[in-house]
């Protein structure tokens, strides 16, 4: 069953448009939403949550939409977003509960159970915390409530390493039941070529690639090597060339006639499967 649908979804905001972005994401799968800072990727977020009105298209999450059904939205759906989001003057714990009252699923001891488990005191008031520390809070609060979609904007970026391999464990846990999913906004990209089924990739307002991860990787190849044997590729197929003093590199759709210049075998080109970030570096380069 899909638990999120959004079907031709425009948005704009001053100078700023964003264009006609589908996604679909089945239960229990992470969906990696990437690209450029001033890609779009908050505002479309921000449509999902009902937070902004979209100026066309339409948004339903497990078959509901905000007009019809908005309370029941919200009880499902468990939000990290960089804005706080709690009373600085009130402890953790407090901050919990009095947040808590307002969801029907939520377990004050489950709360507990993962403040402890990310390092934090359910003593300490919110506005004694790092950055960091905030969006634990705001993660373990997403956690206690019961809710079947997690929606993250662009957390890892202020946590340690050691804590984003907690983070990407606690959400394969998250998704194990096969009845929650994830959606993940990110630039650190090499955490979701491991944990990512789905990848919606947006630049200036446009979806580049909508779709599961193994297609993406498919789509595209890295090819390195001498800069005459490159430029022999078929234009239409290459993406963007970058010279570099030890050697070329060229960006290069996946097609059959790539096949007429990338030999099996042939010495003077290497040809690998780009990571998320170097698909992202090239399109950028573009």
């Amino acid at each position: 069953m899909m638990l999120v649908e959004m079907k031709h979804i425009s948005k704009q905001l001053g100078s700023f448009h964003l264009k006609d972005i589908s996604l679909e994401l089945p239960e229990g799968y992470i969906l990696g939403l990437i690209g450029p800072n001033g890609s779009g990727k908050t505002t479309l977020l921000h449509v999902l949550l009902g937070l902004y009105e979209q100026s066309g298209g339409t948004v339903t999450i497990d078959g509901m939409s905000y007009a019809e059904a908005e309370p029941a939205i919200r009880e499902e759906t468990g939000v990290v977003l960089l804005e706080d989001m709690f009373d600085g003057d009130l402890s953790l714990l407090t901050n919990g509960n009095n947040y808590g009252s307002f969801f029907k699923g939520y377990n004050r001891e489950i709360l507990q159970w993962y403040l402890e488990r990310f390092g934090l005191s359910p003593k300490r008031k919110f506005k004694a915390l790092s950055r960091g520390e905030k969006l634990k809070f705001q993660f373990a609060f997403a956690l206690s409530h019961d809710a079947k979609l997690l929606v993250l904007d662009e957390p890892t970026g202020n946590f340690d390493r050691e804590f984003r391999k907690e983070f990407f464990q606690v959400l394969k846990e998250f998704i194990a039941d096969g009845k929650r999913s994830v959606i993940l906004s990110t630039h650190l990209t090499e955490d979701l070529d491991r944990i990512a089924d789905y990848i919606l990739y947006l630049d200036h307002g446009k979806s580049v690639f909508s779709g599961d991860i193994e297609t993406l990787r498919e789509s595209y190849r890295l090819v390195t090597g001498e800069k005459w044997k490159i430029r022999a590729i078929d234009r239409e197929l290459v993406v963007h060339v970058e010279e570099g003093e030890f050697g070329t590199r060229a960006l290069v759709r996946n097609r059959c006639g790539i096949g007429r210049f990338i030999k099996p075998g042939d010495s003077e080109l290497t040809v690998s499967i780009p990571t998320l970030e170097e698909l992202m570096y090239f399109m950028a380069k573009k």
